[in-house]
């Protein structure tokens, strides 16, 4: 397949947020053969093709703070990863994803040496962008749902955190956001007040 001669991207599929040019069902396999791009991250829900920009300075920011918070709530107990992208996981032989984080726990409590030892993510967090709001509320959404795995989309522009679970409408966090993750004696909270402020530059 890392042969496989495949049209180029431009023509075949769309950017987040434009329309499509042609229907065509994407294999995981043929969009993890595709050449890299700098400033692209492609992936594949259900066999439609996502391409996303590079993201913005408060983006990355937000990302980065939540990635440290997560990170130094997993290591108190080494109960998980805490992971960014781009990194792939494939769901389905249709569907490949990249998500800003996610957090893969480690029964062990140490790192697995393979990918195949690598127990299935129990949370997923995309960091909305105007471009890529669609796909993070509709069309990953309604895929991590069918996959069990917690979500939480992260609204800079809103100073919002929605999180996901099984039903149809998110619960909608300005204040507070907790979380606990399986085993571990203490609960993950984050004031999200002050975790946007600095994501602002206000603090």
């Amino acid at each position: 397949m890392a042969h496989a001669v495949l049209p180029t991207v431009p023509s075949a599929e769309h950017m987040m947020g434009m329309p499509a040019v042609e229907q065509r069902r994407w294999t995981a396999a043929e969009v993890q053969a595709l050449p890299e791009e700098p400033g692209k991250r492609f992936e594949c829900v259900d066999g439609e093709l996502l391409v996303s920009p590079s993201p913005s300075r408060a983006h990355q920011i937000a990302l980065a703070l939540l990635m440290t918070a997560l990170t130094d709530y997993a290591r108190r107990d080494n109960r998980a990863l805490v992971l960014p992208a781009p990194h792939d996981y494939v769901l389905d032989p249709f569907t490949v994803v990249q998500p800003d984080i996610t957090v893969v726990p480690t029964p062990a409590g140490r790192a697995p040496r393979r990918d195949e030892e690598c127990e299935p993510p129990v949370l997923f967090v995309e960091v909305l962008s105007p471009s890529t709001a669609r796909y993070d509320r509709v069309v990953k959404r309604s895929r991590y749902q069918r996959e069990g795995v917690a979500y939480w989309i992260v609204d800079v522009e809103a100073r919002l955190i929605e999180r996901w679970t099984a039903d149809e409408r998110p619960e909608v966090l300005t204040e507070r956001l907790t979380w606990r993750l399986s085993g571990h004696p203490d609960e993950f909270l984050l004031e999200v007040p002050e975790y946007f402020a600095r994501v602002h530059g206000e603090a």
